[in-house]
């Protein structure tokens, strides 16, 4: 979308940061990813509505798209900031255990290597056009779903789009609720999670961390491949 001004841009992100903070159980999280172009107005918002910042994370992209200018560093990387209800947010989710467990048995740490969607997992219409211009991909969610929340829980994502947030909350044994005003998206985001089979139970528990925590082999699920069909959406 484009906005007038910082002031309209400002207004409506408090807006429904507002709407998913009511919404959001005391011991909630909320995960939000941006650009350069808006993510630090995000995270004001974010402060001056009472959240409380855990962590921002860096997802650095492996295969970012070039500069073709040459004016200017090429844009490398995103950012995703992780924030609780407010300060008094105890007793959130976070699977440690699962994270460290995941990483050869080393701390995660807050930057993420991952690819953008290209070649198979993106989502793709009838004439080969890209469905949706910021598609994410599914490892990305898949691993802030199994750091951040467990089976049954509900995940809410109020920009829905093509619908990733949905196929990997399914695939994960989440529910979801998913917001989205462009039609386009709409049918293919449902195509797309119809076509998802979830992992079995065997398959998402597990073991219990120090903590107390599930954990999931992430590794496997990655392995798994995309949930989603990529053509004709």
């Amino acid at each position: 979308d484009q906005f007038e001004s910082f002031q309209a841009y400002d207004a409506f992100t408090r807006a429904w940061l507002m709407a998913c903070r009511r919404v959001l159980k005391p011991n909630g999280t909320i995960w939000v990813i941006g650009s350069y172009h808006n993510i630090f107005r995000v995270g004001s918002q974010l402060q001056d509505l009472g959240f409380w910042l855990l962590n921002d994370v860096i997802w650095r992209k492996t295969n970012p798209m070039p500069n073709f200018r040459g004016r200017r560093f090429q844009n490398a990387h995103e950012t995703l900031i992780w924030a609780s209800r407010d300060q008094k947010g105890k007793g959130y989710t976070f699977n440690y255990e699962a994270m460290k467990a995941a990483n050869d048995d080393v701390q995660m740490r807050s930057d993420w290597l991952f690819p953008i969607c290209t070649g198979s997992e993106r989502l793709k219409d009838e004439n080969g056009d890209k469905v949706h211009p910021t598609q994410k991909p599914e490892a990305l969610l898949a691993r802030i779903m199994m750091a951040s929340s467990k089976p049954g829980d509900v995940i809410l994502d109020p920009f829905f789009g093509s619908g990733t947030t949905g196929a990997v909350a399914k695939r994960l044994g989440r529910h979801f609720v998913g917001i989205e005003r462009e039609q386009s998206y709409i049918d293919a985001s449902t195509a797309r999670i119809d076509a998802v089979e979830p992992l079995g139970k065997a398959e998402l528990t597990v073991m219990t961390g120090k903590r107390a925590e599930p954990r999931v082999p992430f590794t496997s699920v990655l392995e798994a491949g995309p949930s989603s069909p990529r053509h004709g959406c």
